[in-house]
Order: structure tokens, then sequence, then C-alpha cells
């Protein structure tokens, strides 16, 4: 069998949606928001997505990827929707 990176993906998908849904801690004392440019094949052509970034710091000091997002680009109304998804996932306080 030939693996191409579409199987890959498919492989792997049902964990990626568990891990971007999982239930998070409720205090992260620091969250970075940011986004990186990056190319992906879409439709058979290369273009440029937003990877949206949210990395918190817990109650321990250590860091933990809270969820990535991709997008066309990076607006304010895309990052209250991360903020309200969090929320749902159990974050409570941001100081």
């Amino acid at each position: 069998m030939v693996w191409r990176i579409s199987n890959v993906t498919e492989a792997v998908e049902a964990e990626r949606k568990a891990w971007q849904n999982r239930t998070l801690d409720e205090i992260y004392p620091i969250v970075f928001l940011d986004a990186l440019v990056v190319k992906v094949r879409h439709e058979g052509r290369v273009i440029n997505k937003a990877l949206h970034l949210a990395l918190g710091v817990n109650l321990e000091g250590k860091k933990e990827l809270l969820g990535m997002w991709m997008t066309i680009n990076e607006s304010s109304k895309f990052w209250l929707n991360v903020m309200s998804e969090l929320q749902n996932r159990g974050v409570r306080e941001r100081v």
C-alpha cells in the first residue's frame, strides 16, 4: 500500500478532533495568542493560510498548547470565537 499525506491525515483526524476538543484547566495565568502564515495545498493549489495558536502556561508553570485553528486570515472576531471556545472547554480565568 502506498501511503500519501492524505492517508496519514485521515488516520489521525479522530485523534486531532479529540485533542482539539479536550477539557482544559480552569486557570491559566498566562495565555499567548498568535498566528503564523503557512503555505498549504488547497484544491490543487498552494495558498497562504493563518495557523492560529493558543498557548497557555498552567499553574505549575508548564506550557500547554490549548488549541490550533487554520483560517484564511487573522481577525479580532476570530480571536473572540477562540476565547469563547476556550471557555466552553473549561477555561474560567486568564490573568
